[in-house]
């Protein structure tokens, strides 16, 4: 037999996007031997094994003679087990089980195990679009993963079970799985059915929260801090909650989860591609993601890294909540690495043999007590702390950290009968002032949609062209703001930020022009009250 060479397509996850590979097999006379090569990593490189099991145990013949796989572009570096269904495919066009004119213009995808069943694999999002991309008509890929390719439209994709049911579908013959002995398998309900190619998917299997979401009507007082958790969520802008343990800072921030709208169709596909990169390839995409990373976590897991720089905390926040409860307790270099994506959205990470921009387009919402103790300023309970360890745990936070802080908001003690009073008038009306939220941030939202002709862009992400051309002051307006940010001191990313917030605030009155009103309670979310300042 002279030699030949088989070329199937497939691509693989290459940061937030996909990168078309080229399975290139030769065979010719040797000694049997099965090589890969390509700048393939050891799970790659261990497909060899796993290749050949499935091939065999499909009931398909494996060459005899020695088997080169080529991964083109050799200078891509190449990392999981998505290239194991079409290394197989390449094998079978090989041996002429196949032939290479019903591969022409398809795609293969999907991890095989030992008996030849197929298994999901991470990044299936960037792997359809890269396909889509390179005008590929079909392809090929774990029953497991449809549903989440299912939401990239506009080409054929085709869920298989097994090798021996791909081979079936290229030759277009009825397949019969072949049952296995239940009593033998060491897992018996993993045994393959035989569905059809083209019959809809039951729903994916979700992470659902164990508990109820938590409402705004669920927390007693503390009508500051919700109006400030209200207009933070309308015009996405990041929110610090001061004030001492157990005032209700962090159910005040749960509480945003449920006051966000649901993704848009568009942002659904965001938040699933980023989910299916990361270790939690399940998540509920049709639900905002709320990410609380412990201060505890690594630089690594909350921006993002690895060996296959997976996206961090704040790009699996996108479209959503980063939540960073007792901020001064993250390290240092963590909070000082947040400066360029609170500002870009976005984060770049860079290793010597590859790179991948991730989104990080999320509301961060953070709460800290006023002192190590956490009670300083608490008529209540005295403080334990002196000046200069209330100094040093303050200095923990940095200027520039703080000045990316859109609100900062004072939650204070309240007195013990507000404990168990109920939060509304009537169990009728129980999630009235939720749902009264709810509407305004709606309706501020629509706003802003309608103003910037984007659905994407709010208040909190102007730039400074953007505010010239947008924000409209009332004439009093501008003279106020001018006079107390000389008074203040702000800083020019604090004048800018008043102003955003100012907006958010008349977008929630349904006001056309920023008031003096607007900006005299976005001035009271920027400026500290005397009771959090050490003495």
């Amino acid at each position: 037999m002279s030699s030949q060479v088989a070329r199937v397509y497939s691509a693989i996850p290459y940061g937030y996007t996909g990168s078309l590979v080229t399975v290139e097999g030769d065979m010719h006379r040797g000694l049997p031997s099965f090589n890969l090569v390509g700048m393939a990593n050891k799970t790659i490189t261990e497909a060899r094994e796993r290749v050949r099991s499935a091939v065999t145990n499909s009931g398909f013949t494996f060459p005899d003679r020695k088997v080169t796989i080529n991964l083109a572009p050799a200078e891509l570096a190449k990392d999981g087990a998505h290239l194991d269904l079409p290394i197989a495919v390449a094998i079978l066009i090989l041996a002429r089980t196949l032939r290479p004119a019903q591969v022409e213009r398809k795609l293969f995808v999907g991890e095989l195990s030992l008996d030849g069943r197929t298994k999901p694999i991470r990044g299936i999002i960037n792997v359809i679009e890269a396909a889509k991309n390179a005008s590929f008509t079909t392809v090929y890929l774990p029953r497991e993963n449809l549903p989440l390719a299912r939401l990239v439209t506009g080409i054929n994709l085709i869920g298989i079970s097994s090798l021996s049911e791909l081979f079936a579908e290229l030759k277009g013959i009825p397949y019969t799985p072949i049952v296995k002995n239940t009593q033998t398998d060491d897992n018996p309900d993993s045994t393959p059915s035989n569905p059809s190619n083209h019959s809809p998917d039951s729903s994916p299997q979700t992470t659902s929260p164990s508990t109820s979401p938590v409402l705004l009507d669920h927390i007693s007082g503390q009508s500051a801090a919700k109006r400030a958790l209200t207009i933070a969520v309308a015009g996405h802008h990041n929110l610090l909650f001061t004030g001492p343990p157990g005032t209700g800072k962090t159910l005040l921030a749960r509480a945003a989860a449920a006051l966000l709208p649901p993704p848009s169709p568009l942002e659904q596909i965001e938040i699933a591609k980023l989910h299916s990169l990361s270790a939690q390839p399940n998540y509920n995409f049709t639900q905002r993601p709320f990410r609380s990373p412990h201060h505890t976590a690594s630089t690594a897991a909350i921006l993002g890294g690895g060996n296959r720089l997976q996206p961090g905390e704040i790009s699996l926040a996108h479209r959503g909540i980063l939540f960073l409860d007792e901020l001064p307790e993250y390290p240092r270099n963590v909070l000082e690495a947040l400066r360029q994506p609170l500002e870009d959205r976005q984060i770049t990470l860079a290793r010597a043999n590859q790179h991948a921009t991730y989104p990080a387009n999320f509301i961060l919402i953070a709460t800290m007590n006023p002192c190590p103790c956490g009670y300083y300023g608490d008529p209540d309970h005295p403080c334990t702390c002196s000046a200069a360890q209330i100094s040093a745990y303050r200095k923990r936070l940095s200027g520039p950290i703080l000045d990316r802080i859109d609100l900062v908001v004072n939650v204070n003690r309240l007195r013990s009968d507000h404990f168990l009073a109920p939060a509304t008038p009537s169990s009728s009306t129980y999630a009235s002032f939720h749902a009264a939220a709810q509407a305004l941030i709606s309706t501020a939202r629509q706003r802003q949609t309608t103003r910037y002709q984007n659905p994407a862009i709010f208040n909190a992400q102007l730039t400074s062209p953007q505010i010239t051309n947008f924000i409209h002051l009332a004439p009093d307006a501008r003279a106020f703001l001018n006079t107390a940010a000389d008074r203040l001191h702000l800083s020019a990313r604090g004048y800018f930020k008043v102003l955003k917030v100012a907006q958010t605030i008349a977008d929630l009155d349904a006001a056309a022009q920023i008031t003096p009103a607007h900006l005299s309670e976005a001035l009271s979310y920027r400026v500290r009250s005397p009771a959090s300042d050490p003495p």
